[in-house]
């Protein structure tokens, strides 16, 4: 369990609330188009983790096995599997504060999230709560595939590891994230800016004009508990 010093509790709750804001897709074109042109790419990359070997991805190394860290994982993704049943209809989700993350952007993997869930993740964790659902779309709605756990972007690699074992799961996080000057977006290269963009530095953004983000949104971690083992329960595709 993560333990924060008040100031850093106080940095939490700031850094869950901006989480909230770009994670739900609330922020208005008119005010950032830059930003919600980046969540767009930054969604795909969540579903589809292109941007392995990428200076805007970072991926946590993976520990050797301790004693105990496969059981561990192993149960996280049981409690996981058995809380997630109710959810195999996703109306149930759409019920109970989970809300579909840019629904009109084609998506491999779609993001329920739950806000409230993620904000809690800033301070806790717990197995058989997750802040998004993962489902796939299908010709009559949506098929649970999975879930994914946050943590806060200040988490360090001791953290993470206390949540799910790092020598099982790899937690990623996008970084290095470039954006344009506001009301940028139609004119803006984005082979430069944003999640895909070249540009990975604060000088060179700063000398391109854009904004610089050092990480866009907090720690992520995919977990398919309905596989068959554990490495693909935790596998980063």
């Amino acid at each position: 369990m993560n333990r924060h010093r008040p100031g850093a509790a106080i940095c939490g709750i700031l850094m869950a609330n901006a989480w909230l804001v770009l994670l739900a897709g609330q922020t208005k074109p008119s005010i950032d188009d830059g930003q919600t042109k980046a969540e767009h790419v930054v969604v795909e990359s969540m579903s589809q983790h292109h941007m392995h070997d990428s200076a805007h991805l970072k991926v946590t190394a993976r520990r050797a096995e301790l004693p105990g860290d496969r059981a561990r994982a192993a149960a996280i993704a049981s409690t996981l599997g058995a809380a997630l049943e109710r959810f195999r209809d996703y109306h149930v989700a759409l019920k109970n504060g989970y809300e579909i993350f840019m629904p009109e952007v084609p998506q491999p993997v779609f993001h329920f999230t739950n806000y409230m869930q993620g904000f809690a993740e800033t301070f806790r964790f717990k197995a058989d709560q997750a802040t998004s659902l993962l489902y796939k779309k299908t010709k009559g709605g949506y098929e649970l595939v999975g879930a994914m756990y946050t943590a806060p972007r200040d988490s360090s690699e001791m953290d993470l590891d206390a949540r799910v074992p790092l020598s099982i799961a790899q937690w990623h996080a996008h970084v290095n994230i470039c954006l344009p000057p506001r009301g940028a977006a139609a004119t803006t290269d984005w082979k430069r800016f944003g999640p895909d963009g070249s540009i990975a530095t604060e000088d060179d953004c700063r000398a391109a004009g854009g904004r610089f983000f050092p990480q866009l949104f907090g720690w992520m971690v995919h977990v398919y508990p309905f596989e068959k083992t554990l490495e693909k329960m935790f596998a980063m595709e």
